[in-house]
């Protein structure tokens, strides 16, 4: 019976449960049900509100007749006044678009682009020779030189190459850069390019000063029969087209000059209010800059070779000849007359000679100096003893202004 009474009392707590929820949901059904008719009032009184406005607008408009009710002569005039409309326009259009292609500035964005498209070509060529010189000769060169029979040695493949291997990564970067430009024409941004480029150039100096060492370290490789029949091999690869190592080692050699004149047309057609303006002026005079570094350098480099080429031809040797600031002019043979007077030879500073014969002397001149020798049976060259070191350093140059 208790357990009956506990079942009872919790039955009675369930019912009370539910009699409260039945109550509640009573409740919100009536809310509900009143905010239904608010809002089917406020539908009604919308309604009515726009059907006045309608109204209220039709009254201030004009009559305007129904197209439906609309003659069919207005028709036609209303279709013949809407093809003069688009004529007119697109005649108007026409105009304007053909004035600006026959203008000077769309000539010179058609030159502009066009050297833009050249520049692109010619760096593809040019990182095409690059890939030849590294993967056709300086790669399996250093093989070579890795082998039990080396035919040339590491130290003779580096001073060959040089870093052409680095110039060719930089030239990629460079290449992909600019056909992702062009991928986005008519857009052409190139100055940023040129940004990145420049702060790596200088490896370029470091080629140009070696260029002249390295082509004689490979003149005298090839004076190894083993070397000079691979090489061979090597300049037989359909990839090089007939083109020799030599050919291939000389292509960076202009690859700035070629820049400036690019940027030079460039900026030549490019207007002075342009984005682009200042940053690629900005890198024409770094690249000038460099170039003319370069040029200073490869200029003293050559001029000491040069002295030293002729100092080792001189048998006694010749000191002057080291000095660094001692600048090759030119060189020639000039003939020295023998001086008569009353039948006699005169003393002459330049050696003695007999009354029939003239002394052909070979001539160097430089910018302190100047040098008479003379050629011996066996081709080798003598200084004078007297007079064969003329010093120029306090000389005047006279112009003998008597034509004849």
């Amino acid at each position: 019976y208790s357990d009956i009474l506990i079942e009872r009392e919790v039955l009675m707590q369930k019912y009370i449960h539910l009699v409260q929820i039945v109550e509640t949901e009573k409740i919100a059904a009536n809310q509900l049900r009143h905010q239904l008719e608010d809002q089917d009032t406020e539908i009604e009184r919308l309604k009515s509100e726009i059907i006045a406005l309608n109204k209220t607008k039709e009254k201030m408009r004009p009559y305007q007749g129904n197209q439906e009710d609309e003659d069919p002569d207005i028709k036609k005039i209303k279709k013949v006044q809407s093809f003069m409309r688009g004529w007119l326009c697109r005649r108007k259009w026409k105009t304007i678009v053909q004035d600006y292609i026959c203008s000077p500035h769309a000539e010179s964005m058609r030159k502009r682009n066009q050297i833009v498209f050249n520049m692109v070509e010619a760096e593809s060529e040019y990182v095409h020779q690059l890939y030849v010189l590294v993967n056709c000769f300086l790669r399996p060169l250093r093989m070579a030189a890795s082998s039990k029979k080396p035919p040339i040695s590491h130290d003779d493949v580096s001073s060959i190459f040089l870093n052409s291997e680095t110039i060719m990564f930089l030239h990629e970067i460079f290449h992909q850069g600019l056909k992702a430009r062009i991928a986005n024409w008519p857009t052409l941004i190139l100055a940023d390019l040129f940004d990145i480029l420049l702060p790596m150039l200088n490896i370029y100096q470091e080629f140009v000063r070696n260029h002249q060492y390295s082509l004689q370290v490979l003149a005298n490789c090839k004076q190894n029969r083993d070397f000079d029949k691979l090489l061979k091999q090597y300049e037989a690869n359909p990839a090089c087209e007939g083109r020799m190592l030599e050919t291939f080692l000389t292509y960076p050699m202009f690859q700035i000059p070629r820049y400036i004149i690019t940027l030079h047309e460039l900026l030549a057609h490019t207007p002075h209010e342009h984005v682009e303006r200042k940053s690629l002026e900005f890198a024409k005079s770094k690249l000038e800059e460099l170039s003319r570094v370069m040029h200073d350098e490869v200029s003293d480099t050559e001029n000491i070779r040069k002295n030293l080429a002729i100092e080792r031809t001189i048998v006694e040797g010749c000191d002057i000849l080291l000095d660094t600031s001692q600048t090759f002019i030119r060189q020639g043979s000039l003939i020295q007359v023998p001086s008569v007077e009353r039948g006699k030879l005169s003393k002459v500073r330049l050696g003695s000679l007999s009354l029939k014969k003239e002394g052909e002397r070979q001539c160097f001149l430089f910018t302190k100096h100047f040098l008479i020798c003379t050629r011996s049976s066996g081709g080798k060259l003598h200084l004078l003893k007297t007079g064969g070191v003329l010093s120029l350093i306090e000389c005047t140059l006279i112009e003998e202004t008597d034509a004849s």
